[in-house]
């Protein structure tokens, strides 16, 4: 191995360098560095902020202001300051400085009027975000500071729960006549926490976030973003993602640490009827040098990928007690999918899986599409993953190595790990999967049973099976299960039928 795995202490925000590297990926990239904004520079105290009000209005007319005279730097001193939405507008840096807490309103008349945005992949007018942009470029939000979201309220109670967004909001309708802004007690959509949408070069750096109602950081239609040294701080609160990137390209992710109440590092793409409609992908995206903490997933693509998934690249990065490593999720109503994904010098501790696809989901989703039986025909909803690589990868705790839930008419397609060094429950079980490789593995498990079913082309290439007993059993199952193969292992080939 060329560069040693990195451990939890080499990643993350506190190891954040005062300078961004050229980018190496296994697609072209563009050249990121630092922007660098005009001199002007102006508190909002100078607006009349003060401690214990509002200070909405000032912020805002300092953005305004900024920004209409080509560009500068609004900065929020050390100090309390409470807040409804922020919008920022182009070549203004909005600076939380070290000390400084922006503590956001749990009204929802904070957050009006209702704004263009996209939740859970669905375009639709809602409260769009805490600090939220729509078609500015050259935009950042920097500093040592605290972004605080919402006490209890209205903002936290009174969002969608009545189903499933796409059965909520009406596919024919034109998005501009989609408006939930909660007038006579009626639901919201909640607010993201920081979520430019339709925006050139953003750039996120050195800020904390905590308490958000939603998920976290969310560019949308964005080209050029760059998110460093960030911290989030969301567990215990269900939907809050760390970082989500939708339909986005040209993203670089990098030295954040994530302790989330969902998925830490998310990429999402439109969610089914809607999501084909706008058809704009994720693409082009590093995620390097970070730390993943409590979450569901480490790094998760899905569930939302109508647009596709396509050219992430992750490497250097450690899930430290993380319940999933590397997720991949979609269902058969919500189209799209992933392609070309590559991980590498990856480290696992988990609570559950290292390498987990779930492309069904459950029936409190999506109705009778996530039974495995009957195959449906494929069609524009039908998503699937495919060409997906993993190598370096360290894990040193899992339930289980590989969990593979494939679509019987998608399976899960051409997946690659090799140099792998594992310590799990259990080293493999798959449904609906064709062409994986496992080669140069070294897989310690206490369970000497592999499950297989209508699995085809699966090769095991010089893997060490660490094993009680030095006996290993492979259960395969389905008419459709053939190919499977192991070449020069230990122990040579598995028990039972293969």
């Amino acid at each position: 191995m060329a560069k040693p795995v990195p451990k939890a202490a080499d990643v993350g925000a506190g190891r954040l360098p005062a300078t961004i590297a050229p980018v190496r990926a296994p697609f072209p990239m563009p050249v990121f560095a630092i922007p660098v904004f005009p001199a002007l520079a102006i508190n909002i105290t100078d607006k009349g902020a003060r401690e214990g009000a509002m200070v909405t209005k000032a912020i805002q007319s300092a953005i305004d202001e900024a920004s209409k005279k080509k560009g500068g730097t609004v900065v929020i001193p050390r100090g309390i300051w409470k807040t409804g939405r922020i919008s920022l507008k182009s070549n203004v840096n909005l600076h939380v400085s070290e000390g400084a807490e922006l503590h956001f309103s749990a009204e929802i008349e904070d957050y009006l009027p209702a704004v263009f945005t996209r939740n859970e992949g669905v375009e639709l007018m809602s409260l769009g975000a805490l600090i939220y942009a729509n078609g500015q470029e050259n935009i950042a939000v920097t500093g040592k500071g605290k972004l605080v979201g919402p006490p209890d309220g209205p903002v936290r109670q009174r969002y969608m729960k009545v189903d499933v967004i796409e059965k909520v909001v009406p596919a024919d309708k034109p998005v501009h006549e989609r408006v939930y802004e909660g007038k006579d007690g009626g639901f919201i959509f909640p607010p993201m926490f920081i979520s430019p949408i339709n925006c050139k070069r953003v750039y996120i750096e050195g800020i904390t976030l905590e308490n958000t109602p939603f998920w976290n950081v969310v560019p949308v239609y964005c080209d050029h973003v760059v998110i460093r040294g960030i911290t989030v701080r969301s567990v215990g609160i269900p939907r809050g993602d760390g970082i989500d990137i939708e339909s986005s390209r040209n993203v670089l992710i990098e030295y954040c640490t994530l302790s989330c109440g969902d998925d830490c590092f998310t990429i999402k793409a439109g969610r089914g009827d809607d999501g084909i409609r706008v058809n704009k992908p994720t693409e082009n995206v590093v995620i390097r040098h970070c730390l993943a903490r409590e979450g569901h997933g480490g790094i998760t693509c899905g569930s939302e990928t109508a647009g596709m998934i396509r050219n992430v690249y992750v490497y250097d990065c450690v899930f430290d007690d993380t319940d999933t490593g590397l997720r991949f999720k979609t269902r058969r109503s919500r189209a799209g999918g992933g392609d070309n994904l590559t991980y590498e010098r990856i480290r696992m501790i988990l609570r559950g899986d290292a390498v987990k696809f779930d492309m069904l989901g459950s029936r409190q989703y999506v109705g009778e599409l996530a039974d495995r039986l009957p195959a449906r025909p494929v069609d524009k909803l039908t998503p699937a993953y495919r060409n997906i690589t993993a190598r370096f990868i360290v894990v040193e705790k899992a339930r289980t190595f590989i969990d593979i839930t494939g679509i019987p008419e998608s399976p899960a397609t051409n997946l690659l790990i090799e140099n792998a060094y594992v310590t799990a429950k259990t080293a493999f079980k798959a449904s609906d999967a064709e062409h994986v490789t496992i080669r140069a593995a070294s897989i310690t498990v206490t369970d000497t049973l592999m499950r297989a079913l209508d699995v085809r082309d699966v090769l095991f290439e010089k893997v060490y099976f660490n094993i009680p007993g030095r006996k290993l059993v492979m259960d395969v199952q389905g008419e459709n299960s053939k190919n499977i193969r192991f070449t020069e292992c230990v122990p040579d080939k598995p028990e039972g039928p293969n």
